[in-house]
């Protein structure tokens, strides 16, 4: 019975969330990187399912132009955002500020409250259930630990993010 009412009450958090929130289109990325088609040196497929990523880890080579193609499985909205452990946790912590109002606008990953992705060598999509997005990221050259991560609250702690090696 508790884990019923844990998992009803996580999934009312999230749709109660994903109304309250402005999110980008499915397959938009984040911001203009000035990135194309053209650029893409390998594209990498993953999949999202209800609180868990295929594959959960990835390896990266520093100034590669990737494009991920993630494939939402599961029943419930999901994000995929690259960043830092520490980026990682203050987006996390920003939606859940965020889940009593504001808006959270993941087409240019700035949230005008000094909360803005780009800044931080973050990039990220949203993607609805049985939908794939798109995102172009180029690997950054100054860093050798970054993650995957959904953000949406309960969803990392239910273990939905991967590493990248470098």
């Amino acid at each position: 019975m508790r884990k019923i009412t844990f998992t009803t009450s996580l999934f009312a958090l999230s749709l109660s969330l994903l109304t309250s929130f402005a999110w980008a289109a499915p397959g938009q990325g984040s911001g203009d990187n000035g990135l194309t088609e053209a650029d893409v040196d390998r594209t990498i497929s993953l999949e999202a399912g209800d609180m868990w990523f295929d594959p959960e880890a990835l390896e990266m080579a520093a100034g590669e132009v990737v494009k991920f193609e993630v494939t939402n499985t599961g029943n419930l909205e999901h994000e995929f955002v690259i960043g830092s452990k520490e980026a990682q946790e203050e987006h996390r912590q920003m939606l859940l500020n965020m889940a009593n109002g504001g808006g959270h606008d993941m087409s240019n990953m700035s949230h005008g409250d000094g909360h803005d992705m780009a800044s931080m060598n973050m990039a990220g999509i949203t993607i609805a259930p049985g939908e794939t997005g798109t995102l172009l990221w180029s690997v950054p050259d100054n860093v050798n630990e970054l993650e995957y991560a959904c953000n949406i609250p309960g969803h990392y702690e239910s273990g939905m993010y991967g590493n990248f090696t470098f």
